[in-house]
C-alpha cells in the first residue's frame, strides 16, 4: 500500500513539474519604448499632461513569434515602467515632483498604468515607477494605445526635456488553447 502511495505521489509531482515547464513556454515579455518632451515653459506645482502619439502594439506578430494568438492570452501585467532623461545631457529629473502614467485604447476606459508620488532630490536621469496590479490584456491586444503622463514639477526648467519611456509587460497565454 505504501509503495502505491509513493508511486502515485511521484507521478503527481512529475506531472505538476512538467506543467510548470510547459506553462513557462507560454509566458513571455513584450517591451515598448516611446518618448515625450516636457517644454521649458512648463509651470511649477501645476499638473499638466503629456501625450504620446499612438503606440502600435504589433501584438498579433508578437504573439505569433511566441507561438500564441490574441484569443489565447489569459493575462498581461505591467512589470516595469521607467523614465530616462535623454536630453539635455547636462540635466536630471529633480525638477519633477510626481508622475502618473495612464493608458488608453479605442473603446476602453483610461486607467492608471504606473506612478511615482515623491521624486527624490537625488534622482539623476532615471526613474523607476511603481506599477498597477491590473490585467492590461485588452489594451495590448488592440492595434495601438496611447500613454498620458500627468506630471507635476517643483522647479522651473529653462530647456526642453526629452524623456524616454520604457515599459515591459508579462504575457501569460493558454497552453495549446486549453
Amino acid at each position: 500500500m505504501k509503495l502505491k502511495l509513493l508511486a502515485a505521489a511521484l507521478v503527481f509531482f512529475s506531472v505538476l513539474s512538467g506543467c510548470k515547464k510547459v506553462n513557462k513556454l507560454t509566458q513571455f515579455t513584450i517591451e515598448y519604448d516611446e518618448s515625450v518632451v516636457i517644454q521649458s515653459s512648463t509651470g511649477i506645482a501645476l499638473p499638466f499632461d503629456l501625450l504620446t502619439p499612438d503606440i502600435e502594439t504589433n501584438s498579433s506578430s508578437k504573439f505569433e513569434s511566441n507561438d500564441t494568438r490574441k484569443d489565447l492570452i489569459e493575462e498581461i501585467k505591467l512589470t516595469k515602467l521607467n523614465l530616462t532623461l535623454t536630453s539635455p545631457t547636462s540635466g536630471d529629473l529633480t525638477f519633477l515632483k510626481s508622475i502618473d502614467v495612464f493608458i488608453s485604447a479605442d473603446g476602453l476606459d483610461e486607467v492608471r498604468l504606473a506612478w511615482i508620488s515623491n521624486v527624490s532630490e537625488s534622482v539623476g536621469k532615471f526613474l523607476d515607477l511603481s506599477v498597477e496590479d491590473f490585467d492590461f490584456k485588452e489594451y495590448i491586444k488592440k492595434d495601438d494605445f496611447k500613454l498620458r503622463l500627468k506630471t507635476v514639477t517643483d522647479k522651473a526648467i529653462t530647456n526642453d526635456h526629452e524623456l524616454a519611456i520604457h515599459s515591459e509587460f508579462f504575457v501569460d497565454a493558454e497552453i495549446l488553447g486549453l
